[in-house]
């Protein structure tokens, strides 16, 4: 019996020894936990092992040392795995100096119980024939007992309570340790009190190191985690259908019965019915493939989500497949519109300019070869709209533009908003009928059952000749069309033509010369003259002339125009302003009183401070104000009036001389001139020319001269051709003069020779 017990119990040890290993090699952080309470183990066994075996009193008293102080790191040890497997905090300070004091001193007694023999002795009896040495129990002893099983008793306890409260799933690990380490004190406390010679409980003790082993490292509760599964497939809302290696329907969950209208037991005839809702082509015999289907029930729209998948075992080996359906009919709406959301304009539902450019670069590069138009459409004079009428309703126009749109182009055609105000259309040439536009245009008016008011739209028209032009470049020509329309009201399209595509060519060589023109003086002053009522020369106007070195003389015409349009005007009147400066100072060291009146540009005011440029030269030259007469446009006023007035103000305040250039050309003149600060009227003698009723133009033009003489304003005729005109301005009291009958812009140089000498 004593053989069969002792190979019992060595290969317990061993199979701890082998387990502490695999422990202290295991990736998990509980596993030097485990290796250190199957350690622990090992000691008490291998005691009691040596009480079996022994049949001598000193290697039995040596037996219970190893079993007795085992013990201690026995229960020691699983204090620690008990904290960490239970997930129970760490004690406090207090608690761990209260464990290591009683632990402590529990083995320091049995170390000095060979001095003292106050814990334990041994006696020899005979069992079976064979002699065997049975604990005799002191004081020590029953301190060391009472140690232990307060240890045991508290492990037990954690336990307990974990496996109440932990979920079911989790509890089996818990339930298992606590029955098997239940068992084990028990096992052990009979052996106590019975006082029998062989301890056969340390079997229940290497037993439970195993199972802790095994539970803490490799133990998954497979069936409850299967059942779990189940319930958590079960309640999925996406539908579920297992099939088995031949490919028929072995299982479906809920929704997945509901959606393929089958009866709880009727799994196999879930195939047929979901072929008969997705089609007859959905390859359900086949695995690992996605896709999307789309279910239409009348005015509904579904969405599904479709994925088969493959089922392997643990050996990879195949078990079947299943198919996942999910319904992402809202998820599929709401990107929908979140694409419509960035692709469209919010306010008329067109769409946006990069998406329109995108379409238009996609629509042009599949079908290359179809003739087409690029579009600009612009409403003029939306501001006003909005001024007079609120922004609400210029938001109603722009929608009622956006329909009107829709209804006149076809569904062959691309359209879109290029920015406030203005929209980009592609259409092909074959659809675009001109008359029909120009007739719809003629009558477009926007009623919103309150205000009715006529929308003035123009349309500018590019033939796309290149495919790869750049969209943006496109609506730039056909934008710039719209400067042929010189009718507003009558015509209402205008298409890009060489004559435009020349002038853009000719702005652009003509603005990169500007600089290199003004660095060289090939752009001059040229002065024409200004004379009184006696003939006498008494100033000039600056006028700008360009001496080309390639491409002659070019007229105002040429280059004034483009350089207002590109705000390059600004450095040619800041230069203009300079060159009048020099002359000036070089006539006053001549003696000569004469002025100069210089132009400023309405965007000279934009970008720069043009009271502080103009007084900043006359102090570099050193000239009168007076002399440097500053001539303005009706339509500087026209915006910022407020403000352009305390401009004029400051020169006045200065010594400078304001003069107002083509009066009577707007249509606010007179209103303005009672608060609008100037010094000289100048009006064009075309106004005689534009009239059919000569007399009644005359008439005006005496009443402008008799109005300015009474609001202490000169006045200053331009446009003088003939001696009859002169004769006739002079006997209705105008002061100054200009025009060809006296002079005709000339260079300086000639200026000088001429009319100063003169």
């Amino acid at each position: 019996m004593r053989e069969r017990i002792s190979f019992i119990f060595i290969s317990l040890i061993l199979s701890l020894v082998v387990c502490t290993v695999l422990a202290r090699r295991s990736h998990k952080t509980i596993g030097r936990s485990v290796s250190r309470l199957l350690a622990a183990i090992c000691l008490p066994v291998t005691g009691n092992l040596i009480l079996i075996v022994s049949r001598e009193k000193l290697l039995s008293t040596i037996g219970c040392y190893i079993y007795f102080t085992g013990m201690d790191f026995f229960l020691f040890s699983m204090l620690l795995f008990t904290f960490e497997y239970c997930n129970i905090r760490r004690p406090s300070k207090k608690v761990k100096a209260a464990v290591y004091f009683f632990l402590g001193t529990d083995i320091l007694q049995f170390l000095l119980n060979p001095f003292f023999g106050h814990a334990f002795a041994t006696e020899k009896i005979t069992v079976s024939g064979d002699p065997y040495y049975r604990l005799i129990p002191y004081a020590g002893q029953y301190y060391h007992r009472i140690v232990c099983y307060g240890m045991f008793f508290a492990i037990l306890i954690f336990f307990f309570m974990r496996t109440l409260r932990a979920p079911r799933i989790y509890s089996e690990r818990y339930s298992v340790i606590f029955i098997s380490y239940l068992i084990g004190g028990i096992w052990q406390s009979f052996y106590i009190f019975s006082r029998t010679p062989l301890d056969l409980s340390m079997i229940g003790i290497a037993v439970f190191g195993l199972l802790c082993f095994y539970f803490a490292l490799h133990y998954r509760p497979m069936r409850l985690l299967d059942r779990m599964l189940a319930n958590i497939a079960s309640k999925m809302p996406e539908a579920l259908f297992f099939f088995d290696l031949s490919g028929r329907c072995i299982w479906a969950n809920r929704p997945g019965i509901e959606l393929s209208a089958i009866h709880d037991d009727e799994f196999v005839q879930a195939t047929t019915n979901l072929r008969r809702i997705f089609g007859s082509d959905l390859p359900l015999e086949e695995n690992g493939w996605t896709s999307q289907k789309i279910i239409e029930s009348g005015d509904d729209e579904h969405h599904y989500a479709m994925e088969k998948l493959l089922v392997t075992d643990e050996r990879g080996r195949s078990a079947g497949s299943f198919l996942s359906i999910r319904d992402n009919t809202a998820e599929q709406i709401q990107l929908r519109q979140e694409i419509y959301n960035a692709t469209h304009d919010k306010l008329t539902g067109l769409y946006t300019r990069e998406y329109l450019y995108s379409r238009i670069n996609g629509r042009i590069g599949n079908s290359p070869n179809i003739p087409r138009y690029a579009v600009f459409v612009d409403i003029k004079n939306f501001k006003i709209v909005n001024d007079i009428f609120s922004t609400d309703f210029g938001d109603f126009a722009l929608k009622c533009v956006a329909e009107w749109l829709r209804s006149a182009f076809t569904h062959n055609s691309l359209f879109g908003r290029l920015g406030g105000d203005t929209f980009g259309v592609l259409v092909p040439v074959n659809e675009f009928n001109k008359a029909k536009l120009e007739d719809e245009l003629s009558r477009f008016v926007v009623n919103d059952g309150s205000v009715e008011y006529h929308v003035l739209l123009h349309l500018g028209v590019y033939r796309i000749t290149q495919a790869d032009t750049d969209v943006s470049v496109m609506f730039d020509r056909a934008h710039l069309a719209l400067s042929l329309i010189r009718d507003e009201y009558q015509t209402h399209i205008a298409i890009y033509d060489d004559t435009i595509r020349s002038q853009v060519l000719w702005d652009q060589h003509i603005s990169a010369q500007l600089h290199e023109a003004l660095a060289e003086r090939h752009l001059r002053p040229f002065l024409q003259p200004i004379v009184d009522a006696n003939g006498k020369v008494v100033g000039a106007e600056a006028l700008a002339r360009w001496i080309h070195p390639t491409d002659g003389f070019l007229s105002p015409a040429k280059f004034i125009p483009v350089f207002e349009k590109n705000g390059m005007i600004v450095e040619v009147d800041k230069y203009m302003w300079r060159c009048a400066c020099e002359i000036l100072s070089r006539w006053k060291k001549q003696g000569c009183d004469m002025f100069i009146s210089v132009n400023i540009s309405p965007k000279d005011f934009y970008f720069i401070d043009v009271t502080a440029e103009i007084r900043r030269l006359v102090k570099e030259y050193g000239i009168e104000p007076s002399r440097l007469r500053i001539e303005i446009t009706e339509t500087v006023m026209m915006t910022n009036a407020d403000e352009k007035m305390n401009i004029l103000r400051d020169l006045r305040s200065s010594g400078f001389i304001v003069e107002m250039d083509d009066f009577g050309s707007g249509y606010s003149s007179l209103n303005m001139l009672k608060d609008m600060p100037v010094d000289v009227l100048k009006i064009d003698m075309k106004f005689l020319s534009k009239s059919s009723d000569e007399n009644k133009a005359r008439t005006i033009i005496q009443n402008i001269l008799k109005l300015s003489e009474d609001l202490g304003i000169s006045s200053l005729t331009e446009g003088v051709e003939t001696a009859e005109q002169f004769n006739m301005l002079s006997e209705m009291s105008c002061k100054l003069f200009q025009g060809y009958y006296f002079s005709k812009p000339i260079s300086v140089e000639e200026f000088e020779n001429s009319m100063i000498k003169k």
